[in-house]
């Protein structure tokens, strides 16, 4: 059975109270509002990540997260109930293309310009995207697919993908991929056609995560 990635969006509200979460490789990114993550506190573009059980704690205006999970592919997902918590899953996505070997989760952040596109390429491992501002096209296995804020979307990483951004206003996705563990620090993009290897890069990155993680049902 083929490893999981689920995306969640949690709103708590500053009733929520403390929330458990038990132990998966994840990544939280706090889109709006404040919340305590063992014990820190992260505000709005902020995110955190580890592979243990967490308590979170909402902050006084409480606060909405994109939560990113990675789990065996027979296990149920983790969505927590009670008083001032609306938790949702976005999407989910079966792994198949997950590497080999020893495994990386990265979180970041690719931003464009107006107008900016990413030429045809792949990557080196499946993740989810979601849209925090702007608007995109992806085209990936023969067809175009448009995006607005809160959108979220997967891609398998070896199938080739071109990303088109809004031409009237800058545009943002946060991303989950995991990886091979050997590209630590290192990008995962590959580029199709030759002819776009010396062009310029519209697409500029923030990384919150690099940290090697366990393979599920490995421990």
């Amino acid at each position: 059975m083929h490893p999981v990635l689920r995306l969640y969006e949690d709103t708590f509200n500053n009733t929520a109270g403390e929330v458990r979460l038990p132990a998966l490789p994840r990544m939280i990114f706090v889109v709006h509002g404040s919340i305590s993550i063992a014990g820190r506190a992260y505000t709005d573009g902020e995110a955190w990540h580890s592979e243990s059980t967490v308590t979170l704690i909402p902050g006084k205006t409480g606060v909405t997260c994109w939560r990113w999970e990675l789990s065996l592919g027979d296990a149920a997902g983790v969505v927590p109930v009670g008083p001032g918590i609306l938790s949702r899953e976005k999407l989910s996505a079966l792994l198949e293309t997950i590497p080999k070997g020893e495994l990386l989760m990265r979180g970041d952040s690719v931003a464009f310009p107006p107008g900016g596109c990413a030429y045809l390429h792949t990557h080196q491992g499946p993740g989810i995207r979601c849209l925090i501002e702007g608007g995109i096209r992806i085209d990936a296995h023969g067809r175009s697919t448009c995006h607005g804020p809160g959108a979220a979307w997967y891609e398998s990483g070896p199938d080739p993908v071109f990303a088109q951004a809004a031409a009237d206003r800058p545009s943002r996705f946060i991303r989950v991929m995991i990886l091979p563990r050997s590209l630590i620090g290192k990008s995962s993009l590959q580029l199709v056609n030759e002819e776009d290897k010396s062009k310029p890069r519209a697409q500029q990155y923030k990384i919150y995560v690099d940290a090697p993680i366990a393979r599920p049902g490995a421990r």
